[in-house]
């Protein structure tokens, strides 16, 4: 079958699964069911766009291929024949637009319906400019998510004396986090002059950021009572009597994993250990979808998702204000590179839609 008759095919077999939905949704029974309701109401709202578009593009189609059967057909008015001459391009060309705006729905489709993340940053070589430099990229995050209307929820920190940070866990929510945020995930690095330099020398440091995708539904099947050990202990550092006191602290081991956790920022252990579970659960979701993305062709490889914290992606240079993607390389040399005082205030909507572009197009290539 043809590239476009199977993609076709696909869009067809999709329009049928929303019909389908849309007559669950009026089933009495089933809108008695307020959990299955919300499941296929969020299904329905990802598939409709691309239904409604697919439609569109039909109707082009069918009218694209009429004119042209008017002008190949000999019997055909003269007038007729002058009317569809008139409006076979434009007809060609909104048809093939549609199409291509169908085909990058289906290829970043899958990404735009998690509405939540959670991002580790950690301090990597540099020392204290290394935690200073966590502390900056997580202002950085914040400020976007601000400008984005989105829900920023700082889980866990390890503080440095200096205001750095050795680690911080955060939440965030929002309509297709995922499909922007999702490509912070590697090594960043910083050159500047740090605070504790006397003699004016510039510094590289360097931090590294993992994206975990969390799904409303994360199917990863963990038996709290037999897979996970738990630890409790006392709480360290500062907070007051209580942190000392009780037992508030949380260490979860994932047995089949080996992936740990520990929280000890709530002083209460019931906190402690929902927020622990959140994030073991989202550690196990990407250690499965890992593996199973090693097993997929390496031409099907997405830079959302990667896994590979090690990858330097970006480089933050104070002296000449510039923020350098490095995997935008390929669009020129200054393709790659935005305003580093902009990106740092949390205007990140040029670099992000610029990694977008550059995914899209690697997809729509291996489609």
């Amino acid at each position: 079958m043809p590239p476009q008759d199977t993609l076709i095919a696909k869009l067809e077999e999709l329009e049928r699964r929303y019909d389908g939905i849309l007559e669950q949704m009026n089933d009495p029974a089933v809108a008695a069911n307020h959990v299955r309701m919300a499941d296929l109401a969020r299904e329905q709202s990802h598939s409709r766009q691309i239904v409604e578009l697919f439609r569109q593009y039909r109707k082009l189609a069918s009218d694209r291929d009429g004119a042209q059967a008017i002008l190949d057909d000999p019997a055909a008015d003269a007038d007729f024949k002058a009317l569809a001459s008139g409006e076979l391009d434009s007809l060609r060309h909104a048809a093939a637009d549609a199409l291509e705006e169908i085909k990058g729905l289906l290829v970043m489709g899958e990404e735009r319906q998690i509405d939540s993340i959670v991002l580790e940053i950690r301090a990597g070589t540099g020392g204290a400019e290394a935690a200073l430099f966590t502390a900056d990229l997580l202002d950085m995050y914040r400020r976007y998510v601000d400008r984005q209307g989105w829900t920023f929820e700082v889980m866990s920190a390890s503080p440095t004396e200096m205001g750095g940070f050795r680690e911080v866990i955060v939440g965030v929510r929002g309509a297709a986090v995922w499909s922007r945020l999702g490509y912070e995930g590697g090594g960043h690095r910083v050159q500047r002059v740090p605070k504790t330099e006397s003699q004016g020398r510039i510094h590289t440091s360097a931090a590294t950021v993992a994206v975990l995708p969390e799904p409303k539904n994360i199917e990863v099947d963990i038996n709290w009572e037999k897979d996970v050990n738990e630890f409790t202990s006392r709480s360290s550092g500062p907070g007051g009597q209580n942190v000392n006191k009780v037992e508030s602290a949380i260490k979860l081991v994932h047995v089949p994993t080996g992936i740990t956790v520990s929280m000890q920022d709530e002083k209460s252990q019931h906190k402690n250990r929902a927020k622990a579970r959140r994030i073991l659960a989202v550690r196990v979701y990407e250690y499965h979808e890992n593996r199973a993305r090693a097993a997929e062709a390496a031409a099907r490889k997405t830079m959302i998702g990667s896994g590979d914290r090690s990858q330097r992606i970006r480089t933050y240079n104070y002296p000449q204000n510039r923020c350098t993607d490095h995997r935008l390389r390929g669009e020129g040399q200054e393709g790659a590179n935005f305003n580093l005082d902009r990106v740092l205030e949390g205007d990140m909507d040029d670099l992000i839609e610029a990694l977008i572009a550059r995914d899209r197009a690697e997809r729509l290539a291996n489609l």
